[in-house]
């Protein structure tokens, strides 16, 4: 393979204008057909399973014109893309005909002869769906919402190689692409995936101009993502993770979107936002013991797509993480779609509330006004004081009724001192 032959995709910009004029969503499939290996729960079946969700349910431009848009024809991500997350050494190494022939055992993570082609399409579609994203909100102020439905996932890729079934950095790859061609400075990253995106995590644990936000199941793989985890340098008070306790669901998840993701993002002021959608919380996942349902996911999609119009011109692309019950995964998906459309959820039609049991419910003050100076000592203390919380209450039999508590108290009171500080150093 010659390296020189992978570009970043272009786009006749008359052409493109034309075809988003009316989108409401635009989505472009990699399905990695070839990176497969039997039995394994990050299969070649996970995207199909979408795509013919979507055309059952007649989401796709077959049924909805110019409304839905597949992007197609879109180029792989470059070597040069791949290194603007990854050590160079990692992409170069791997490109041979063979594709990556050495692989880490963690996750386990394999590969096959076609991995490294199809992990350059996946990273190709979300840059592509970037650069479309961006050229509608040129032109209308509410540009279509992107979806990546691709594969192998990303968020676990770290720098320096590939971990937890992931190969690139997709998600990381498209915010410095966002950066460099489009000048869009300030990314606001989401990860509701299941587990926490710890590679994503270390990509941009010292900027302070991209804010990386994970909520995953405490104690899941890869054990990384605690709440002290903040940031270093001038990245310190960009990141933000919130690890939920086992049978966490809807209701926790509506609390920590409403009480701390929205007033950090609107503290952060970004210029497009990024979403790892994971869909592994849900309950019928095989992974993770989280209690998401369809319509925990629609309401992620609303929100998200809310928060993107009122923040930065409606400039939002997800990209497809974890999920491996091929039902609770396509269903979630299409649902989210309705979301982007503006439509009502059908999520009754797929969810049984039945199997759900109780989750952690809020019996502290879902509130607080509380003012803080820019002392470091008192920052410092403000995270001693979460972790100890939070870890008392999923090491006590009073987990479940105090969690909730500690996410919208304790997390509020860190994140507004923490943007005060960061806003107040970098302007």
């Amino acid at each position: 393979m010659e390296l020189q032959m992978l570009k970043p995709p272009t786009f006749p910009e008359k052409d493109l204008n034309l075809q988003l004029s009316d989108a409401r969503v635009i989505y472009g499939v990699a399905p990695a057909l070839g990176h497969n290996q039997e039995s394994h729960p990050e299969s070649h079946l996970r995207v199909p399973a979408i795509v013919s969700a979507l055309e059952k349910m007649e989401l796709t431009s077959e049924f909805r014109g110019s409304e839905i848009i597949e992007l197609k024809n879109f180029s792989p991500a470059s070597v040069d893309d791949i290194a603007s997350v990854h050590a160079r050494a990692y992409a170069m190494d791997r490109a041979s005909q063979q594709g990556i022939i050495l692989i880490e055992g963690s996750g386990p993570t394999y590969a096959t002869a076609t991995t490294f082609q199809e992990s350059l399409a996946a990273a190709g579609a979300g840059i592509a769906l970037v650069d479309s994203v961006v050229a509608a909100s040129k032109n209308r102020p509410d540009p279509p919402l992107g979806f990546a439905l691709i594969r192998p996932p990303g968020h676990h890729a770290i720098p320096k190689g590939p971990m937890g079934f992931c190969v690139f950095g997709n998600v990381a790859i498209a915010a410095r692409y966002a950066q460099r061609a489009h000048g869009l400075k300030r990314v606001f990253i989401i990860d509701f995936d299941v587990h926490h995106g710890n590679g994503t995590n270390d990509a941009f644990y010292d900027d302070p101009d991209i804010f990386f936000l994970s909520t995953h199941q405490d104690g899941s793989y890869p054990g990384t993502g605690k709440i002290d985890e903040v940031g270093r340098g001038d990245g310190e008070g960009s990141t933000l993770n919130l690890p939920l306790p086992g049978g966490s669901g809807d209701t926790a998840m509506r609390t920590v979107f409403h009480e701390v993701i929205v007033p950090c993002a609107q503290r952060f002021k970004p210029d497009l936002i990024l979403v790892s959608a994971g869909y592994d919380a849900h309950v019928l996942d095989p992974l993770a013991s989280l209690q998401f349902t369809t319509g925990t996911y629609y309401m992620l999609a609303a929100n998200i797509k809310q928060l993107a119009k009122d923040l930065c011109g409606g400039r939002c692309v997800f990209f497809l993480e974890g999920g491996y019950n091929l039902n609770s995964l396509s269903y979630s998906v299409a649902d989210s779609f309705r979301a982007f459309l503006g439509e009502p959820s059908k999520a009754s039609e797929f969810d049984n509330p039945a199997i759900l049991y109780e989750e952690p419910s809020a019996k502290m003050p879902t509130q607080v006004d509380y003012l803080c100076d820019d002392d470091n000592k008192l920052l410092m203390d403000l995270i001693k004081l979460l972790h100890d919380c939070w870890h008392g209450c999923i090491s006590t039999n009073v987990g479940s009724s105090c969690i909730n508590g500690c996410i919208s108290m304790l997390l509020a009171v860190f994140m507004n001192c923490k943007m005060r500080q960061n806003m107040n150093q970098h302007g």
